[in-house]
């Protein structure tokens, strides 16, 4: 029974990843706005977003250059962005900068069948992963999926 309802989740998660596949890419040096649902409360935002930037940090390494984001007003991004402070990384709202190295940044978080599934996207890699959310916080309910681009 556990493992139908794990290739559940995992054929869940790979096809909402497909299905989102374009919509925060960055295709010609352009950011697109980023998106996430406004009824996540701060607490569950903060917790995605920390966990998220941590995992973003390991393939990235911490703080190693100016983070350019469209944030979209939501709490998830007022979280992700004090969350990439507090790894050491710069973070610019718009997309111009005089920073050497800058690190285009996008995410998407979409709620399905009771889970929030979080992505965040740069020119090399792409991270995901699914939450289980409620008011009080937030807990991975899935691996993290990171994408490698060559």
């Amino acid at each position: 029974m556990r493992s139908i309802s794990l290739r559940r989740r995992i054929a869940v998660l790979s096809l909402l990843s497909l299905s989102l596949a374009g919509c925060a890419s960055l295709g010609s040096g352009r950011l697109v706005a980023s998106s996430a649902p406004p009824e996540l409360s701060g607490p569950a935002a903060s917790a995605i977003a920390g966990d998220m930037v941590t995992k973003f940090a390991e393939q990235v390494g911490p703080g190693t250059g100016t983070i350019i984001l469209k944030p979209d007003g939501s709490p998830f991004g007022q979280a992700l962005v004090t969350s990439l402070k507090s790894w050491g990384y710069a973070v610019a709202t718009d997309q111009k900068t005089g920073a050497e190295k800058t690190i285009p940044l996008a995410y998407v978080l979409e709620s399905y069948d009771g889970q929030v599934l979080a992505r965040l996207s740069t020119g090399s890699v792409e991270l995901g992963r699914a939450y289980s959310a409620t008011a009080a916080g937030a807990s991975p309910a899935s691996p993290v999926s990171v994408m490698q681009r060559g």
